[in-house]
């Protein structure tokens, strides 16, 4: 199959199994939001932030080390370098995975506690734990799979897995009164751990089956660990600081929130309605741009590798212009439909007015994903890393200053700070990158 036929082909199933895994989940969302209420969410999504810290550390750049260094073996025509890029990738993944596992279970308490100031996230957090060394390993087979363009395969088997969890949710829930939040919420997090460790084992039985089908080719390279490390650990580094920085932003904003007079259910409720539900629907249609910017990594690693820097050119100016036209169809329809959205998807009218607030900047999101997507594919991770620190960095003094003062005003207007932010630095970087039309660094700038 040609590279370009390829492209389409996996764009658009990922597309479709992305609109679909985003349609489960978004109705899942909606389910529980009426089964454990905006306050339930609220509580939910400060847990997940907190987790998503231990999952940085489970990680630690193995995901895109994975694709990158696969990538780079297959633009040299050699198979067996691939499968020995996976090898010591999973060794790398189960060492941070089961450590960081380790970690959030004797400190859960203490985040529980003094972090989330709520210590009905304990148990979740020590399930949540469980989880760690099969999303780190579950990161390198995707990795591979996408260096390889072969994504149909973890495709049926992320989709197989996000049923599962729904599934067992749905039953879990079923067993606990719907006024405890702390057993709802734990519920919720054992389904994902028990979904997320049988989508690792039938990612590593797909692999397993994978690499008997296709011949060897190549030599394996003595480099790879060390290069293995130099892009996984620098980018590992930049991952800690920003979820760091990250997690203490989403602790501080129910704290801001009581500040500014609300009681610790309203402040709840309105981070819940904000960020669990109205963010929700605005990166909803993100799905197919982030399907594009994860195809695109692999392709343009290899395009650098072959030193083919005008078709780098040609594919990122043409990726950034339909983004642009798409983004802004996105928006209107957004704006029109925000009722209609509010209502039928939350049953919560209140919904629609934060919508039509985040309109705005729905073409700096969109944007932001492809250019993100392209500095990566081109080597330029610790630069993009690097920015989304400082985003980071600034936001959490914004939270700190603006949301006592200003309440849920403050935490949009934070919000917007870091679209803005962060892709005006990365759209600079990528322009000093590559040679992009005229045209399209024209549109880039009015947005």
């Amino acid at each position: 199959m040609k590279k370009r036929t390829r492209f389409i082909y996996n764009t658009a199933l990922l597309t479709v199994s992305s609109l679909l895994m985003r349609c489960i989940g978004c109705a899942f969302q909606v389910w529980l939001a009426g089964r454990i209420g905006s306050a339930g969410i609220g509580l939910y999504q400060l847990m997940a932030s907190a987790g998503g810290l231990a999952m940085t550390f489970a990680i630690s750049g193995i995901g895109f080390g994975s694709m990158r260094l696969v990538s780079e073996q297959l633009g040299r025509d050699s198979t067996v370098g691939a499968r020995a890029a996976v090898t010591r990738c999973s060794v790398y993944a189960m060492f941070f995975g089961v450590a960081a596992g380790a970690i959030l279970y004797r400190n859960a308490e203490v985040i529980g506690f003094l972090w989330i100031e709520d210590g009905r996230t304990v148990l979740p957090l020590r399930i949540l734990a469980l989880e760690m060394p099969f999303f780190a390993l579950s990161s390198v087979f995707n990795g591979y799979f996408t260096a390889c363009s072969r994504i149909g395969k973890p495709t049926v088997c992320q989709l197989l897995q996000q049923l599962l969890c729904v599934g067992l949710t749905v039953y879990f829930l079923s067993a606990v009164p719907e006024s405890d939040i702390e057993k709802n919420c734990a519920c919720i997090t054992l389904a994902g751990t028990l979904s997320e460790a049988a989508g690792c084992l039938m990612m590593a039985a797909l692999y397993f089956r994978d690499i008997c089908t296709h011949p060897r080719t190549g030599e394996v390279s003595h480099r790879l660990v060390p290069r293995m490390l130099s892009i996984s650990l620098p980018l590992a580094v930049s991952a800690y600081a920003r979820s760091g920085l990250s997690t203490l932003q989403h602790m501080l904003i129910p704290s801001g929130l009581r500040k500014a007079g609300l009681t610790a259910t309203q402040a709840l409720s309105a981070y819940g309605i904000v960020h669990g539900m109205t963010l929700t629907i605005i990166y909803f249609p993100t799905c197919i741009l982030q399907v594009v910017a994860q195809l695109l990594i692999p392709d343009l690693t290899e395009m650098q590798v072959r030193c083919q820097t005008k078709r780098i050119d040609r594919v990122c100016a043409k990726m950034l212009t339909i983004a642009m036209g798409y983004s802004a169809a996105v928006a209107a329809g957004l704006f029109l439909l925000a009722d209609w959205l509010a209502v039928t998807v939350y049953q919560t009218p209140q919904v629609a007015e934060y919508i039509r607030i985040f309109v705005p900047i729905v073409p700096v999101i969109f944007l932001d994903i492809i250019v993100d997507g392209c500095l990566k594919g081109l080597g330029q991770q610790l630069w993009s890393m690097g920015i989304n620190i400082a985003e980071s960095a600034i936001s959490v003094a914004l939270t700190w200053i603006l949301i006592p003062k200003f309440a849920v005003a403050g935490f949009i207007l934070v919000i917007y700070f870091n679209e803005i932010f962060n892709f005006i630095l990365s759209f600079g970087k990528l322009m000093s990158v590559v040679t992009l039309k005229e045209d399209c660094k024209t549109a880039a700038a009015q947005v």
